[in-house]
């Protein structure tokens, strides 16, 4: 038996999960299926989940018999000796009075955006406020699967690249076929790069308060959550876009919808594919063009 869990999403994935599911109460979901539907279903809802949040539990071969997931960002789940537990995060939000954080940033965001009209005129240029990203793994189970790489681009008000590249080090063997794609080794990781904890740090840093669009970024964004719970730290709350839902909406006579399918419909070159930088960078080129037929909605 699986039983989800919804708080506060929209409407249109609520309707998704009564396709597999039998709601038995207002946001809680029962069914039974393979685990492959269910690793399909929690892919699904994390790509369509909004700002609401999730939890999925799921009979399993532990001590319990059972496990779960979650989104919410003051809990993590963690493994004591094979038994799943709740464990309430460090970083409890407090309530303040006034003006909230985000009302905050968006009045100086926008107060921001005035102030540098003229600037932003003067050299022909307008910042995109989005930043893209791309990850490289050694699989695609966020269960067993690790980062090894993080890219991510974004421009300035001058219209000129930023860019953000790390190499994470860990502690197995890289599969073959990852390399092979990669071209990244156990040996280039030791040498070349950084912790899981300090890539990510440096990554949030990065990041700041911007829209993080990517290709397929339920992928990416699933490996982060499990990435940023790993190191005890709240997952990023950024407004997220998945391209890839944008084109398939927009473009629906596209043969397929690889990413270098998609990259060549918008003249698109990407010359290191694979390489977490270069995906970024080309995923940045699709989102501006996107951006420029009012796609994006920002």
């Amino acid at each position: 038996m699986i039983v989800i869990t919804l708080t506060k999403v929209p409407n249109s994935l609520r309707g998704d999960l009564t396709k597999w599911c039998q709601e038995i109460q207002t946001g809680v979901y029962v069914g039974s299926f393979s685990a492959r539907i269910r690793e399909m279903l929690w892919s699904r809802i994390l790509k369509n989940i909004g700002t609401g949040e999730a939890t999925l539990v799921y009979s399993t071969n532990n001590e319990l018999g059972y496990t779960f997931r979650t989104t919410r960002r003051d809990k993590r789940v963690v493994d004591f000796d094979g038994v799943p537990l709740m464990m309430q995060m460090i970083e409890t939000p407090t309530i303040r009075h006034g003006f909230s954080k985000a009302a905050k940033y968006h009045k100086s965001k926008k107060f921001s955006k005035k102030t540098n009209i003229s600037n932003n005129m003067i050299k022909g240029a307008i910042k995109n406020d989005f930043i893209a990203v791309d990850l490289e793994t050694t699989g695609l189970n966020t269960s067993r699967s690790k980062i090894i790489s993080i890219g991510a681009i974004k421009e300035n008000l001058k219209g000129e690249e930023e860019q953000f590249y790390r190499l994470i080090k860990i502690n197995e063997a890289i599969p073959e076929k990852i390399t092979e794609l990669t071209g990244l080794t156990s040996k280039v990781l030791n040498e070349r790069g950084v912790t899981l904890e300090q890539a990510l740090n440096e990554f949030r840093k990065f990041v700041g308060s911007e829209m993080i669009v990517g290709y397929n970024l339920s992928f990416d964004n699933n490996f982060l959550l499990k990435a940023y719970l790993s190191i005890g730290q709240r997952a990023l709350v950024n407004s997220m876009k998945d391209l890839m839902g944008i084109v398939k909406e927009k473009d629906i006579f596209l043969d397929n919808y690889d990413l270098e399918t998609v990259l060549k419909e918008y003249g698109i070159k990407n010359d290191n594919r694979h390489n977490a930088l270069s995906d970024a960078r080309a995923t940045f080129k699709l989102a501006k063009e996107l951006n420029k037929k009012g796609y994006l909605q920002i």
